[in-house]
């Protein structure tokens, strides 16, 4: 049943949350209305929130875009289903979506930023049935849970696709233990890598990520560029693989220090993947990536076809959610923005709606 109105938790300016009621808007061909599970807090949200980071809608609007949910209303023979709705949407049409690049779609519409004031912070929002990854058995995993592979989950993915990694390929994530890294480590592992190393300093997490895929971690804190380098090269001893060749390295803390170790690691014939979002600048000598012949890749989002085999391997255990994810109702948003944005949670936070 399609309620006449949608309650939500909007960022009614930046660093200022509001519970409202919006209507429900009229349905498009093709759209259908989701009933929300649950909607993951990303660090994207905060910049938006705290960082004035603009969003293509301007405030109000409801934040939030890793959401799963269960169809109510819209196109028929979607009634009843349950879903994970992308997080980028893109528009199927364009040049940049037939050549296979929809991700980076210049159309494309991400609930809590571009798709008008609607975000996923609420109790319902209407999505094109086309792009949803339906989701026809869980394995016990909660619904809800499964709204982090709309973007920490399928980020990864994308990044490795575009890595082009392969069964026996050796990898370095930094931010091995945030919330995409922790996902980055697993996704490598469990599309073949021989060896994962993760970097971090958040040692507590650091170390959890042995269980998960890493097979040595590196805490850099205190540390210079060289101390970096001595010891990933006394790692690549160790395990006998080489050090100066062929490593494909992910960037997922978007901070400056992390950006500068991944570029200090990449060497010859290595692939560096800039996963994480921010905002400092940091410089590197062109000459080096010639001198290598490396390759420096940016990736945004990952194309709703990738979708199932993202979730095919969060189900069949390649990738482990339940560890890295908790859920708390969405009336604590406000308190849980505050401790994902002082870095104060273990897991990744979905959000449960309980506006009744």
């Amino acid at each position: 049943m399609i309620p006449e109105f949608i309650d939500t938790w909007q960022m009614a300016e930046p660093g200022r949350l509001a519970r409202t009621r919006i209507p429900m808007p009229a349905l498009q061909p093709g759209e259908v209305v989701v009933e929300i599970a649950g909607c993951g807090v990303c660090h994207t949200d905060l910049s938006y929130f705290y960082m004035g980071v603009p969003t293509v809608q301007k405030p109000p609007l409801s934040l939030g875009h890793e959401i799963s949910g269960r169809v109510v209303g819209g196109e028929a023979e979607w009634i009843g289903k349950e879903v994970i709705i992308p997080a980028v949407i893109p528009c199927g049409e364009c040049e940049l979506c037939r050549s296979g690049r929809g991700n980076r779609c210049l159309a494309q519409k991400m609930p809590g930023n571009s798709m008008g004031i609607y975000g996923g912070y609420s109790s319902h929002i209407v999505a094109p049935a086309e792009f949803l990854c339906v989701v026809d058995a869980r394995n016990g995993t909660p619904l809800e849970h499964l709204a982090v592979i709309a973007d920490a989950v399928t980020t990864p993915y994308q990044a490795a696709v575009r890595a082009r990694l392969t069964e026996g390929d050796r990898v370095v994530v930094v931010g091995a233990a945030g919330g995409v890294g922790s996902f980055m480590v697993q996704v490598a592992k469990g599309m073949g890598a021989e060896v994962v190393i993760g970097i971090d300093i958040n040692q507590e997490k650091l170390e959890r990520m042995k269980t998960y895929g890493a097979d040595f971690t590196l805490n850099p804190k205190g540390l210079d560029a060289k101390g970096i380098k001595d010891a990933f090269k006394g790692f690549c001893k160790e395990a006998g693989v080489p050090a100066s060749t062929g490593w494909k390295i992910f960037e997922c803390t978007g901070s400056k220090a992390g950006q500068e170790t991944a570029l200090g690691l990449l060497s010859f014939v290595g692939t560096l993947v800039v996963v994480g979002y921010g905002t400092g600048e940091t410089s590197y000598m062109l000459s080096k990536l010639m001198a290598f012949d490396a390759e420096i890749i940016g990736t945004w989002g990952c194309t709703p076809e990738k979708y199932p085999a993202v979730l095919d391997m969060c189900l069949d255990g390649r990738i482990q959610l339940d560890p890295f994810v908790e859920t708390r109702p969405m009336s604590q948003i406000a308190e849980v923005f505050e401790q994902a944005h002082h870095g104060q949670l273990d897991r990744r936070v979905v959000l449960t709606p309980d506006f009744q």
